[in-house]
This record gives structure tokens, sequence and C-alpha cells, in this order.
């Protein structure tokens, strides 16, 4: 066993069954989570949570960490050094990508209200199933085609509407958003691919040799739903300290019926209400 299996299994030895919502059945051998609990718990197999503890791993993803994080229910220090002992120490000169629990706890907090996690080149990470429900399915997208600045200008915003004026101001944002980016991370060769792909546009090119640096931070949406009519929103950014990750909520915008179309969209999901033709 190695340091990353003996710290698994001191957390898991730790954790009480009855706060994941694990009655407490037949007699126990183990103080805490048995392992097809946890694998359960994380969406993961129960022969590589034994590998895993028994360091017979070389390098666990970080997607698999995470899910072992939320399931083990670390502390940002904790997930952190799972990160590390997994062999994914931070690299200052990369784009932040891992998502810490504490930015899902808040997102699980905001439920009634679509919202999703970008990283600071506007990369989706996350969502939920109301944003899903309001923009479309993300997962019916490869991940490579999951950008904003892409879905911008070179192709379309999922379902949004905007007007000359709100489209103009919304790409000087995003470009000078993604102008800090750059300084903040020279040497991430994603964000090199990214800026050298949006350089196809010419709006883009315009928009990146002004040299502008700032934030985006919010913006009116109308969103049209195939089923439930126009949507009108307002997204506000919030920005994580160091990570510089974004959680953006979208909420019904004053005086609308935007509310109302949430909470169907909520009840139904992606399922289309009427049959397709």
């Amino acid at each position: 066993m190695n340091q990353l299996g003996a710290v698994l299994r001191a957390w898991r030895d730790r954790l009480d069954p009855a706060t994941v919502g694990l009655a407490h059945g037949s007699p126990r051998r183990v103080t805490g989570l048995r392992r097809a609990e946890l694998a359960t718990l994380a969406g993961i197999s129960v022969e590589y949570v034994v590998r895993l503890e028994q360091g017979r791993v070389a390098t666990p993803s970080a997607q698999v960490c995470s899910a072992l994080a939320r399931a083990l229910q670390l502390s940002d220090d904790e997930h952190a050094h799972l990160l590390r002992l997994a062999g994914h120490a931070a690299d200052p000169n990369r784009v932040p990508r891992v998502i810490p629990e504490s930015l899902h706890r808040i997102a699980d907090q905001l439920a009634a209200n679509p919202l999703a996690i970008y990283d600071a080149t506007w990369q989706l990470l996350h969502w939920n199933p109301l944003f899903a429900a309001t923009f479309g399915d993300p997962t019916e997208r490869g991940a490579g085609d999951r950008n904003v600045l892409v879905w911008q200008f070179l192709g379309e915003l999922p379902r949004v509407r905007q007007t000359a004026a709100e489209r103009a101001a919304f790409e000087e944002s995003l470009v000078a958003d993604l102008r800090a980016t750059t300084s903040r991370y020279p040497d991430d060769l994603g964000l090199a691919a990214l800026v050298s792909k949006l350089n196809h546009s010419p709006r883009f090119c315009e928009l990146w040799s002004r040299r502008a640096v700032g934030g985006h931070f919010g913006a009116h949406k109308l969103v049209q739903h195939p089923e439930v009519g126009d949507i009108a929103m307002t997204s506000d950014t919030l920005t994580t300290q160091d990570t510089n990750l974004r959680l953006v909520v979208y909420t019904p915008q004053p005086g609308t019926d935007a509310r109302s179309k949430l909470e169907l969209l909520a009840a139904i999901g992606v399922q289309r209400m009427s049959p397709q033709a």
C-alpha cells in the first residue's frame, strides 16, 4: 500500500455510512464505508477501488480523484492533497480545471437556477440539469466543442438570441477577458491553441488586435427554447480566487414569465413535450 492507498483507506474508515444515506443494516466488519459503497458513491468499480488502495494504479485521473473527494466528503485541502498524491500537482502555468468541493456545494444550493462552471478560457466544465434543459444538453457536443468563445465566434450560442448591441458588448468583454487570461497563464498550450483556432474568425481578430484587457461579469440572455418559448434571463459571473474558475448563474429577468418557464423545465428536463416532425 502506498501513500495514496493508505490515505484513501483512512478516509473511507472515518466516514460514517449514515452521513451518506446508507442505513445500518447487517453487522459491519468495517468502521466506515465498505469498498463497494465507496465505489457506488464515486461511480467507479469495486475492483478499481481495491487497486487504488493496494497501490496498483499508477496515476488515477483528476476526474476520478474529484469523484472520490465528493464521495468521501473531503475538505478542499484534503481534495488538493489527494490530487498531489495522485500526481496532479497544481501547475501555475496551466489553466486550472479542477472544481473544488466548496464550489460544488455552492452550485448545489443554487439548483433552482440554470448554472454552469467554466475555466478561465470559458471551457464548459460542469452544469446542472436545469442548464441542460434550458440551453440544450452539452453532452450532445464533444468535449472540445464546449467553449463559449468557439460558440460565439465560430458557431452560435446554443438557443441564445442577441441584439446587435448585446452581441457586440458580449464579444468585446469575452475577448478582453481572454486577453487577461493569456497574461495569467502564458505557457498554457491549450490556451494558445484556442487563440489560434479563434483567429479563423475575422471578428475575433479585429477585437484581439485592440489588446483590450478586462473581464466578463454578466449579460442579458434571451433563450429561445423549442418547447416553452422565449426565456428572458440575466447571467451573473462569480470568479474564484487563484483558480479563476467562473460560476455563471442565470436568473429570471424581473417582470417576465421566465421563472414559471424554468419551473416547467425543471420538471420535464431535456425531454420533448411535443412529438418530433
